[in-house]
């Protein structure tokens, strides 16, 4: 079997094989699988607000899979992302409740963002540099640092930002809002989709294109290929690491601007959900290619979405187990065509 064809065959029976798991878990809770899944899929494609709320975290998924493929790129598995953007959508909440009520919307906006995205960035190049400097493994610094974020965000809203008798922080400037795609097209009505969904597919294309279209890609990969040969041929593996990083905790803080700037317009704890360790199923799924990523985001916000819409006859957690049991079979699929190649 061809490389590239493994690539498309693997996540495909992956998720078939989940599904097939899915049928006989529901068929077991004693509900019919057709009935449920024709109900899914009525109240997410065949709905307008249903297709809304798919996009709406289909937008942040894409952002926390790319917070996890362009680190993947030099071997470098961020697990971070949520401690990222829960960073980010921290800063893009009180920058946006304290900048000036005349400021344009474009400028308002722009701001928000850049903040969200240098707080993610800041705490991913932290991991970064515990990584270069000392050798503390990437995995366990981005792990700490979820906890680490978790308690800074959650100190500082109770004990400073929060409105009092609440537990958010005070709504952002209306200049700062991203407008809902129901305002400009109509379409999504009621939904929380809105227009930072083109800035999650422009990150996904632009990294599309730098990591297969210029030199800076190209060493990048070739640096988590073969170290040894990278270091030889001149390439800073420690500079990349340090930007991957760094690029990994600033593209998850841009997805605040969709939970943030797009939807809820204030922070409050728990708002993130838990999306940004989602990221690492998606990234996963899509053998961190960042085009693919946006499909296996579809898939998972189909899923999650799907999911809540027959919460009244199937536990939700049933879908979790799917989504798990699609990343354990991608990973057993690939190591079982690795060993059939090498054969």
């Amino acid at each position: 079997m061809k490389k590239k064809t493994g690539q498309l065959v693997t996540p495909a029976l992956a998720i078939l094989s989940a599904l097939l798991f899915s049928t006989l878990f529901i068929s077991l809770s004693g509900q019919d699988p057709v009935m449920i899944f024709s109900k899914m899929v009525r109240s997410t494609i065949g709905s307008s607000y249903g297709t809304g709320q798919v996009v709406f975290r289909l937008t942040t998924l894409i952002l926390s899979g790319l917070a996890v493929a362009i680190p993947f790129k030099l071997r470098l598995f961020n697990i971070g992302a949520e401690g990222q953007l829960l960073m980010g959508a921290f800063a893009a909440a009180i920058t946006g409740s304290l900048i000036p009520e005349t400021l344009s919307p474009a400028l308002a906006i722009a701001l928000c963002i850049l903040s969200a995205m240098a707080a993610g960035g800041c705490w991913g190049l932290l991991a970064g540099v515990l990584k270069v400097q000392f050798g503390v493994n990437e995995v366990i610094a981005t792990i700490m640092l979820n906890f680490i974020a978790q308690g800074i965000t959650g100190y500082l809203l109770t004990w400073h930002f929060a409105l009092p008798s609440t537990v958010h922080t005070a709504p952002i400037r209306a200049a700062a809002g991203i407008p809902s795609i129901e305002s400009l097209t109509g379409w999504f009505a009621n939904s929380p989709a809105n227009l930072s969904l083109l800035f999650s597919i422009a990150a996904a294309l632009l990294f599309q294109i730098i990591l297969f279209r210029t030199r800076f890609g190209y060493e990048m990969r070739a640096a988590g290929l073969q170290p040894e040969a990278a270091r030889h041929a001149g390439i800073n593996a420690g500079m990349h690491t340090l930007i991957a990083m760094t690029t990994g905790g600033a593209v998850a803080g841009l997805g605040a601007a969709n939970i943030i700037l797009g939807y809820k317009h204030y922070y409050e704890s728990g708002m993130t959900g838990g999306i940004g360790f989602t990221g690492i199923a998606v990234a996963l799924l899509a053998g961190a290619n960042p085009v693919w990523i946006i499909c296996t985001a579809l898939f998972f916000s189909s899923l999650e979405y799907g999911g809540l819409t027959v919460n009244a006859w199937v536990p939700k957690d049933i879908f979790m187990i799917i989504e798990a049991m699609t990343i354990l079979l991608v990973i057993s699929f690939s190591a079982l065509e690795k060993q059939l190649m090498n054969r």
